[in-house]
């Protein structure tokens, strides 16, 4: 039996997350305190008592969500399980920032910091109100991809997100998002609609975040990942620092190949996905995509006792 540690991505956050986990565990208090210290402001605040609006800004939604899932990795590793229980770690778009620096590729501080240019860099790459982001559901990936080209019409729009077998998220232009809407349903999609986001993510309107990302990744040391890494963009493994480095950038206009990597992961041998730290979207495409594999989420204190009485 073979394990993947897989870390959400934007959409999972929620106000109170985290906070059992740094009430139980200090080694999980110490990366809250960590990322306050990296950002220079009270994120953890935030996290625990501010307003949903606030933590679901890019800017603080991706390093929030990245210090719920670090902690609840500081937590197992505290109770004795450690990354010598995966052979593969991945995550869904900014997760997989994440699973890195839960693989010792990046420092938590480095992270954080890193997920606050990307969230800026990602809000500011597009004008509010000029992109948008659909989930189409009931659709295949290639009729996804066929929505999308027919709804472009020299405008941009892209399959961003391949999720599930019946999910996909188209990303580009609002107009043209919204043309996509009416072909998918057309096409017989069983819902599409525009989802409550802030900017196009994964498509090649966010050429300048890459730039960003491209120069503040630059500056920050890397270590080769402890597990490997399956590349949101590659759908396979990789371990090469400079080669996860390139992936990083090229994974802010390019496609989330979950399903894919998925797929990869259990013809791998992967039989049980633990999703670490908050909600459990991607236990639920897990489910659809690799139908014999079984999901574990540690988010709280006590998934982390019922692993301990599995053991």
């Amino acid at each position: 039996m073979s394990n993947a540690f897989v870390f959400p991505g934007q959409g999972a956050q929620t106000i109170g997350m985290g906070k059992a986990l740094a009430e139980a565990y200090p080694a999980a208090r110490a990366v809250f305190d960590e990322v306050d210290e990296a950002l220079g402001e009270k994120l953890s605040a935030l996290i625990w008592d501010g307003d949903i609006e606030t933590l679901t800004l890019t800017e603080n939604a991706q390093p929030a969500l990245m210090a719920t899932s670090l902690a609840a990795m500081r937590a197992l590793q505290a109770e004795g399980i450690g990354l010598d229980q995966a052979t593969f770690v991945a995550g869904h778009s900014l997760g997989e920032y994440s699973a890195l620096a839960a693989a010792g590729t990046f420092t938590i501080a480095d992270t954080a910091r890193l997920l606050r240019t990307r969230g800026k860099a990602m809000q500011q790459a597009v004008p509010v109100g000029e992109g948008a982001m659909a989930a189409v559901l009931g659709l295949d990936f290639d009729a996804a991809v066929k929505v999308a080209e027919e709804a472009a019409q020299g405008d941009v729009c892209q399959v961003a997100n391949e999720n599930d077998p019946a999910q996909n998220v188209l990303s580009g232009s609002k107009s043209a998002v919204e043309r996509a809407i009416d072909l998918a349903k057309a096409a017989g999609a069983k819902r599409a609609l525009l989802l409550p986001v802030s900017a196009p993510f994964h498509c090649s309107l966010m050429a300048p975040a890459a730039a960003e990302m491209a120069r503040a990744l630059d500056d920050v040391d890397m270590q080769r990942p402890q597990v490997p890494l399956v590349s949101n963009v590659l759908a396979a493994s990789v371990s090469d620092t400079s080669a996860i480095r390139s992936l990083l950038v090229d994974q802010v206009t390019g496609q989330v190949r979950w399903k894919t990597s998925v797929e990869w992961m259990a013809e791998q041998g992967v039989t049980a996905f633990w999703e670490i730290g908050a909600g459990k979207a991607l236990s639920g495409m897990i489910r659809r995509i690799a139908k014999e594999s079984t999901q574990r989420n540690i988010g709280a204190p006590d998934d982390i006792r019922a692993v301990l009485d599995a053991a």
